[in-house]
C-alpha cells in the first residue's frame, strides 16, 4: 500500500495553486490504487464505529473543486464501507428562497453532523466566497443591510466574510467537530477532457450543462478566489488540503489516507467500557443464552 504523508498536501502560507501538481504519479496501476483504497476505507469504516460509540466528536469533511473535479465519485468510493447511519452527505445547490431569508451560514449550521457521526459537504460554505465573488451580483439576492449595489461589495466585505467563516469553524472545533477541507485541484485541460466525455457518452449527457462552458471561461478568476480563500482560512483546527485531482483514483486514495492518518491521532477515542456490574455478570448472561431451548 502507498505511504502518504498528509502534510505533503497541507496548504501553506506560501501556497500558489498554479505552481502545484494536478496529478500525483504513484507509478502503480489503477488496479493497485483501487486495492489500496479498499484497504484504507475498510479501516476508516472500522474507525467510524469507534467514533460512533465514543460519541464525543463529530467529523466534517468539506469538498470543493471546479466542475468535474470528481467530488461525487470520491464520496461514493471513499465512504463505501461506512455504516450509512453514521454518515450524511449534503450537496449544496443554489440557495432556496428559505435559505436566502437567513444569513449565508444558516443552511450549513443546520446540516452539521451530530456527535459520533460524520458529515460530508459536497460544495460548502466556501461557495459564499467563491461563486459569489466571481459573480458578485448574486450577493444582491441576500438582502444584506448596507449593500445597495454591486459597487458596495468591496474587499472589506470579503475580508469580513473570511473572518465570519474562520469564527464559524473555530466555534465548531472548540465544541468537538474535527474538520477536514479538501480542494480537488484539477487542471483546465483535464476538465476539458471530462466535459468532452460527458458529451460523447450518452449515459453522461445528463451531467452536462452549457453553463459549465460559461464558468470555464472564468477559470482564472476562480483559481484566484480559491487561492485567497485557502490562504485566509487554512487553520490548525480547520486545515485545507490541496489534492491533485487529474487522476480520480489517486485523489481518492490521498483523501482516504489523510482522513485515516489524522483521525488515528485522536487517542482518546475508544469504545466505552461496559458498566462494572454488567462486566461482573457476563458469564451468567452467556449461560442464559446458551441454556435457551
Amino acid at each position: 500500500m502507498r505511504t502518504i504523508n498528509s502534510e505533503t498536501y497541507l496548504a501553506k502560507k506560501t501556497t500558489v495553486i498554479k505552481n502545484l501538481n494536478t496529478k500525483e504519479d504513484f507509478k502503480v496501476t489503477d488496479k493497485e490504487l483501487k486495492k489500496d483504497l479498499r484497504s484504507i476505507r475498510k479501516d476508516l469504516g472500522d474507525l467510524q464505529d469507534v467514533f460512533y460509540a465514543h460519541d464525543k466528536y463529530s467529523v466534517l469533511i468539506c469538498l470543493q473543486g471546479m466542475d468535474t473535479s470528481g467530488k461525487d465519485s470520491l464520496i461514493r468510493e471513499v465512504f463505501k464501507d461506512f455504516n450509512v447511519s453514521g454518515v450524511k452527505v449534503h450537496s449544496f445547490k443554489v440557495p432556496t428562497d428559505l435559505e436566502r431569508s437567513h444569513n449565508y451560514l444558516w443552511r450549513h449550521y443546520i446540516a452539521l453532523p451530530a456527535k459520533g457521526t460524520f458529515g460530508v459537504f459536497n460544495r460548502t460554505h466556501y461557495e459564499n466566497v467563491l461563486v459569489t465573488r466571481v459573480h458578485p451580483e448574486y450577493i444582491m439576492g441576500e438582502h444584506i443591510p448596507g449593500i445597495h449595489s454591486v459597487e458596495d461589495i468591496n474587499q472589506e466585505f470579503w475580508d469580513r466574510r473570511f473572518r465570519q467563516i474562520n469564527d464559524f469553524e473555530k466555534n465548531l472545533a472548540e465544541n468537538g467537530t474535527i474538520m477536514f477541507k479538501f480542494f480537488l485541484n484539477l487542471s483546465k485541460e483535464e476538465q476539458r477532457q471530462r466535459l468532452l466525455r460527458r458529451l460523447a457518452i450518452k449515459e453522461k449527457h445528463w451531467k452536462f450543462s452549457p453553463g459549465d462552458l460559461k464558468e470555464r471561461k472564468l477559470w482564472e478568476s476562480y483559481q484566484a478566489c480559491y487561492e485567497e480563500a485557502i490562504l485566509k482560512t487554512s487553520k490548525e483546527h480547520a486545515p485545507w488540503y490541496i489534492i491533485p485531482a487529474d487522476n480520480k483514483k489517486g485523489a481518492r486514495v490521498i483523501v482516504a489516507s489523510i482522513l485515516l492518518q489524522e483521525l488515528k491521532k485522536y487517542k482518546d477515542v475508544v469504545e466505552p467500557a461496559l458498566d462494572s456490574k454488567i462486566m461482573a455478570n457476563l458469564e451468567d448472561y452467556e449461560n442464559q443464552l446458551n441454556n435457551e431451548k
